[in-house]
């Protein structure tokens, strides 16, 4: 293989990017985001609005032809990394970052290859995106099928988890479960059905990076901000059967009543 020796000499250089432009979507937090695009479980509309000033309009012409574009962007919301990851699979198996996609990366580049809608001056509409609301977005390239679909490509380690096998576990939630999830504000509780769904569907057991405990009679509770779920698991599906606060949160809400009781 040849080699180019003198690459090796130069000196790193410094780069400065700006973003383009921002993509807004309804995901606010993690809990709601879809790993992939293709992972969403319910159709949604992701708008990228370019920055006015640069002719971005002219950058996007002939866009509108292609059905799927590739969007690079940060993650503006991440501010460390780690050079080995756990994915969430079953496997419980650490892997190098650069084989993963996990957002914890040197340098916090995001890529999504969302379905394209339609363009508009310097706004674009995408299907599916799996990107939090307002994160900056680097730049946009066609996607050619001709040149970037491989089906027979070997996936390396995701090959042999569930990661494509696509079987998950029906996720159903209790009468008394709901009855309590609907004290909680609808955008908030929405992101956390969602989270729910997607979480417990794909692998309901004890993580590194979730917050899953085993209890004694063999259920699990899982903590989604301040809110703990508790569900069983089945060969075939995860009953979430109640939802309570954390300890915590409930002696703060105790405080508070008497506080306010005090000021009365």
């Amino acid at each position: 293989m040849e080699t180019f020796p003198y690459l090796s000499c130069m000196p790193p250089p410094n780069l400065t990017l700006h973003p383009i432009g921002t993509v807004a979507t309804p995901y606010s937090s993690k809990y709601s985001a879809p790993r992939q695009p293709a992972t969403a479980r319910k159709k949604c509309i992701g708008v990228i609005k370019l920055n006015p000033g640069s002719n971005f309009e002219q950058a996007l012409e002939d866009l509108d032809g292609f059905e799927y574009v590739w969007i690079l962007y940060w993650f503006d919301r991440n501010t460390t990394w780690k050079p080995k990851v756990l994915p969430p699979t079953e496997q419980r198996i650490k892997r190098g970052v650069f084989a993963t996609r996990s957002p914890h990366r040197p340098n916090p580049l995001g890529l999504s290859l969302c379905k394209l809608i339609d363009v508009r001056g310097r706004t674009i509409r995408i299907e599916d995106p799996d990107m939090l609301d307002g994160t900056p977005v680097l730049d946009i390239k066609p996607y050619l099928p001709h040149a970037e679909a491989f089906l027979e490509a070997r996936a390396g380690w995701i090959a042999s988890s569930h990661e494509r096998s696509g079987q998950r576990r029906a996720v159903a939630i209790s009468a008394d479960a709901r009855v309590a999830l609907e004290q909680i504000p609808e955008s908030t509780r929405l992101q956390i059905e969602s989270y729910l769904v997607g979480v417990l569907g794909q692998d309901p057991f004890p993580h590194a990076y979730r917050r899953i405990k085993q209890q004694p009679d063999g259920s699990y509770v899982i903590a989604v901000r301040r809110w703990r779920f508790h569900y069983s698991v089945s060969a075939t599906g995860v009953s979430i059967t109640r939802m309570t606060r954390s300890i915590a949160n409930a002696r703060e809400g105790v405080s508070a009543g008497q506080r306010s009781g005090r000021q009365k």
